[in-house]
């Protein structure tokens, strides 16, 4: 986005490497025109935070990219009593979203892309039991869930902003070296084992990773897939799960009850 010459705003819970990270960017593309903000989408104040302090001081929002996200980690609850994959996956990207739609409205043509994953297939959600109170806690099946909630979140999405200018992507990016699987060797000693192998060298780079998501965000053409999930650059079909109408309405009405989102598209 910065090598086109775009304002980028980077939305970062570790401010010290945000500002690492965004120093590289200005360098490697010569845009000085990078800057840093702190979001912790764990926390709803924080995200609540954000949103006002971006409405306040940015002109337009031509491109919101939902990217941040944790993997199969403990069953750790957040501030806001909220089990913490379902949290930052999708309820912090959930209410981000939707505080910054008056942003996105006001600048159409423009875009929402959530990064998802393949992991949604096999999915469920559990409306009855979203942080795992009385079913025992899995990892991988928490983590799943979450990312189908991307999906269904994404669908709803575009069908509440048909018409209006803003479009809604989401996307599996690839198996990417990232230090996004930390959490994987102390749940699955065996997959976290295969995964510092190698012949996983396999996996894409960031850069190769980020493609389907920069496909998303700028490829012109994209508006009457609004809704629509992808991978490696091109529209595939989402599981099953992520197809149900019904469920993506009931998930946002739970989300915004959730948040306490008053006032959603």
């Amino acid at each position: 986005m910065a090598a086109r010459g775009a304002r980028v705003v980077m939305a970062c819970r570790d401010l010290t490497r945000a500002e690492a990270a965004a120093e590289h960017v200005r360098q490697a593309t010569g845009n000085g025109n990078v800057v840093i903000r702190h979001l912790d989408l764990a926390s709803m104040f924080s995200v609540r935070q954000f949103a006002k302090d971006f409405l306040d001081s940015e002109d337009r929002l031509d491109i919101l990219i939902n990217n941040a996200g944790v993997m199969m980690c403990p069953k750790w609850m957040t501030e806001d009593g909220f089990e913490t994959q379902l949290a930052v996956n999708h309820l912090g990207h959930f209410l981000l979203t939707n505080l910054l739609l008056p942003k996105l409205r006001s600048s159409t043509p423009s875009r929402v892309v959530t990064v998802s994953s393949i992991a949604h297939k096999g999915g469920r959600i559990d409306l009855d039991d979203l942080f795992f109170s009385c079913r025992p806690y899995s990892p991988l099946v928490s983590y799943q869930q979450s990312k189908l909630a991307n999906v269904l979140f994404t669908r709803e999405l575009a069908r509440r902003l048909s018409g209006s200018g803003v479009s809604a992507f989401c996307l599996h990016p690839g198996v990417i070296r990232t230090e996004l699987g930390r959490h994987v060797e102390g749940w699955f000693p065996l997959l976290g084992a295969l995964l510092s192998l190698p012949s996983l060298l396999l996996m894409k780079t960031p850069h190769q990773g980020c493609q389907t998501t920069i496909h998303c965000a700028v490829a012109p053409g994209l508006e009457e897939l609004s809704g629509r999930y992808f991978s490696d650059c091109v529209e595939k079909e989402a599981a099953p799960e992520g197809r149900d109408d019904l469920m993506a309405l009931k998930l946002w009405e739970e989300s915004a009850r959730l948040v306490q989102l008053h006032d959603s598209c």
